[in-house]
């Protein structure tokens, strides 16, 4: 029970503002790491302009939020099919990502202007990125939870721990 004791659709009063911080962390975290590579890939892989840039990162944001939730739901549902061990998991949790964001991400760039090869390169760029980025992806969102005084964890969207 918290100082009020009240309760809500979170909890109790302590547990709904740690929740909502812990999501502010992942939405800066998530915005920061990949407004950043998505930038660089879009202008300098995919080759588009920086106006198309600006565009894709605009929709990027917007969709962040609506798709959150969808993409933890697939992400859980994936990782049932994970056996215990570590190899088994990456590779599930990798299957994961791509297969749900990559698809949304070629159709933002395509939607901005990308195409023909520069399209192809962007996704694939992307694709890369997103693989290589998982694990400093996850010791950066732990440590803008450690600026909020939250611990390391929380839902962690590409972790090992299912």
């Amino acid at each position: 029970m918290t100082r009020t004791g009240v309760e809500n659709e979170f909890g109790t009063d302590e547990e709904s503002i740690t929740k909502r911080i812990s999501i502010c962390c992942r939405y800066t975290g998530f915005d920061s790491v990949f407004t950043t590579t998505g930038t660089i890939n879009e202008r300098f892989i995919a080759g588009m302009t920086w106006e198309q840039v600006f565009h894709a990162r605009l929709i990027g944001g917007f969709l962040m939020i609506p798709i959150g939730r969808p993409y933890g739901m697939w992400r859980d549902w994936m990782m049932s099919h994970a056996k215990e061990n570590r190899l088994s998991q990456l590779l599930w949790d990798s299957l994961a990502l791509m297969s749900f964001q990559v698809p949304i991400y070629a159709a933002i760039i395509s939607f901005s202007g990308a195409s023909g090869d520069g399209l192809i390169r962007g996704v694939l760029g992307a694709a890369v990125m997103m693989i290589m980025l998982g694990r400093p992806y996850g010791a950066f969102l732990n440590w803008i939870r450690h600026l909020f005084g939250l611990p390391p964890g929380g839902e962690k969207p590409m972790s090992l721990n299912t």
